[in-house]
């Protein structure tokens, strides 16, 4: 059985305990997927993507978005189903960058590192300008980084029509501690934790595992908690994007170069393809199952 996991109280806890507010947290269209490619696929990436979802990307340009000297072009593609961060570094990558999943914009930088330790994160890289604002990069238990910005000039994004799920693998020993510590920072709540997930959701069917759901006021969360034994790709993806109509979106994603390496398949209430596009960018895309 795959799920190894903390059960009885403490899990009745995690979904009781209500979060406090994080006013840091700005909103879930702007959390962005940190994505990196190599310089020669960049452009076939953001092609790509934009023609399995739709959307628009900026110009390439060149720039440093890390605290030690470094040079990467940098394109931002933003969709109604998500935002990317695309990085392609013509320069080796400074640690710890490239590790970092998700991009969150926060109201003011020294407030929300303060808020992150005071909920159980640490700081791996403290606050540094880039060209438009402040960036630091913090750590959960699980060992899951996040990077958080703030804007000089504060960014007005639309309302998304599907909210993008961040899919976080941690380990049992860890789960409960990561859920706390996040929703205690992110303002956030549990909508499920299901303690015998079917296993078919990360490549083991016929069995289970425990999948905790987290909507937050940075965005959706999928903790996936299991003992680590996982075929590939899973737990590779950063990201999952709910479509409506998921044959139509693959049918779009294969014109346009992108591989589906598993699925469609059904588990629990959606189904979903696991598909990798090019330049290495490996995401989960769903649609939700009709109600039984």
């Amino acid at each position: 059985m795959v799920k190894r996991y903390v059960a009885g109280l403490a899990a009745v806890l995690i979904l009781a305990m209500p979060a406090r507010a994080a006013t840091v947290a700005v909103g879930p269209q702007y959390g962005s997927t940190h994505v990196y490619v190599a310089p020669d696929r960049l452009d076939a990436f953001v092609t790509s993507f934009i023609a399995t979802f739709g959307g628009h990307a900026s110009k390439p340009a060149t720039i440093t978005v890390t605290p030690t000297p470094s040079s990467a072009i940098g394109r931002f593609v933003a969709t109604h189903i998500g935002l990317l961060s695309v990085f392609a570094y013509k320069t080796p990558i400074p640690y710890p960058f490239g590790e970092e999943r998700t991009g969150y914009l926060v109201t003011d930088m020294d407030r929300a590192v303060a808020a992150a330790r005071a909920a159980g994160a640490e700081v791996v890289v403290a606050p540094f300008p880039d060209p438009i604002g402040r960036d630091a990069v913090i750590r959960w238990p699980g060992g899951v980084d996040m990077q958080l910005y703030w804007h000089t000039v504060a960014p007005a994004y639309a309302a998304l029509a599907s909210t993008p799920e961040n899919r976080v693998y941690v380990p049992a020993d860890q789960a409960d501690v990561f859920v706390r510590d996040f929703l205690a920072f992110s303002g956030g709540r549990v909508t499920l934790d299901q303690p015998a997930a079917s296993g078919a959701a990360i490549g083991r069917p016929g069995e289970t595992y425990r999948l905790i759901r987290l909507d937050t006021r940075f965005g959706k969360l999928a903790v996936l908690v299991t003992d680590g034994h996982l075929p590939w790709p899973y737990g590779r993806e950063l990201t999952g994007y709910e479509v409506t109509d998921l044959a139509a979106t693959l049918a779009k994603a294969k014109a346009a170069g992108v591989e589906v390496l598993v699925g469609p398949s059904l588990a629990d209430d959606r189904t979903a393809a696991m598909v990798r596009f090019p330049g290495g960018y490996i995401a989960e895309i769903h649609a939700l199952a009709p109600p039984r």
